[in-house]
């Protein structure tokens, strides 16, 4: 099955740590990252979706982090 996970953080290293330990688990890149200004809080938010092929079938109580 093919899992769909969406990261966000703001903008600080926070986010690159994240990603980079997404892929280090053999999650990959699935399109272009985002960045968006987050008014109510008046910080720059990045985004970035990742993919992942797994054994098993799809319900909705996988916790996707943890695959």
């Amino acid at each position: 099955m093919k899992l769909y996970r969406f990261l966000s953080e703001d903008d600080t290293s926070a986010f690159c740590h994240k990603v980079t330990d997404a892929l280090n688990k053999g999650w990959e890149l699935h399109g272009s990252p985002t960045y968006a200004y987050d008014a109510a809080n008046g910080i720059m938010r990045c985004g970035q979706s990742v993919v992942k092929e797994v054994e098993g079938t799809y319900t909705p109580d996988i916790k996707l982090g943890e695959q």
